[in-house]
This record gives C-alpha cells, structure tokens and sequence, in this order.
C-alpha cells in the first residue's frame, strides 16, 4: 500500500521529465503500478483508512508522482451527478477537447505540493480521454466537470507540467479567457 512517504514533492525530478509510453502488452509490473496509484486515492478518501495511515485525500495520482515515469494515472472522483469515475488509465490521451475553458473557483491542489498555490488553472470544458485499462482493454470518457479536471492536472503530470504552472503570473485570479458564460 502506498503511504505520504512514497510521494514525491516538489522539486523530484520525476515531476519534470517526460513520462515513457507503457509498453503493450502490458506487464505485471505496470499492472502492478496502476493498482497502487488506483489503491492510493480510494484509500485517501476512505474516512478510516486515511486518517489511520496519515494519507492527505486525493481524487487523482500519477506515476511521476511515485518516482515512477510512465504514463500511469489513476482517479477516484464522481461528477456533478454523482457518477463515480474510479479507474487506473494507462497511456492516456486527450483526443479531443472543447475551445472553451473553465477552472475550479477554489484552484487546484496536488499530493506531490505541500503549500497552498492561489490561482485559476485554466482547463478544457470538455474533453475525451483515450487510454488502456491495466488489463488492456481500450477505454474511452467523455469528460466535464470535476472529472475533466482531474484528468487533465494527472495527464499533465505525465508531461512533467505542474498545475501552478498554468496559473496566470500577473493576475493569479483572471478567469482564463473562452470560460463559458456563468462561471
């Protein structure tokens, strides 16, 4: 079981390198891998488990994250409707995505940043993700919401991008431009 004491901080250069593709098939270890990062984030969230093995509650986990730098994410969060998207996803892709942005009004968090970072982190509303399910399966989800957002902060884990590093420098609170009306 993965604990705090597995997760890289800020500053590991894991978390700023270009992750590899996984190979397919898929081997155990890799298998392997996605089930911890899968484990980690129910875990966190589990209100005995968490507190008992001091794991701050996280809805997503990626590889680098672990010191590991391959293309493995997993996430563990419902949507608006409470759809539960629980799955580990390996080789992700964003295929497609909407012009317009949004961002979470209280900003973003990660497991691998000990300190609060303010600002809005401009995503796609929309957007589908293709991956592969630790057995191989190919998979696919249309995204908004919360679950679009965690998606795209642990796909871009895999590219060594940090959530801060979307933030506007200037003006941390600019909503980002083509966010839909309402928000």
């Amino acid at each position: 079981m993965l604990t705090m004491k597995d997760i890289v901080r800020e500053g590991h250069p894991a978390l700023r390198e270009k992750s590899a593709d996984v190979p397919l098939p898929i081997s155990e270890e890799d298998k392997k891998t996605a089930q911890l990062l899968l484990e980690y984030v129910i875990n966190s969230q589990d209100p005995e488990v968490g507190p008992k093995f001091g794991l701050r509650p996280g809805v997503g986990l990626a590889a680098p994250q672990i010191g590991i730098t391959k293309r493995i994410i997993a996430v563990h969060v419902e949507d608006e409707n409470g759809k539960l998207y629980s799955c580990a996803m390996i080789n992700p892709k964003i295929i497609s995505h909407s012009v317009q942005l949004t961002y979470l009004e209280s900003g973003e968090g990660c497991l691998s940043v000990d300190r609060e970072v303010p600002g809005y982190v401009p995503r796609y509303a929309k957007l589908t993700v293709k991956g592969y399910s630790p057995e191989g399966e190919l998979i696919e989800f249309k995204l908004k919401g919360m679950p679009g957002i965690v998606f795209q902060h642990e796909i871009d884990h895999l590219d060594g991008i940090m959530f801060y590093d979307k933030i506007n420098k200037e003006n941390p609170f600019q909503p980002p431009s083509q966010v839909p009306a309402g928000r």
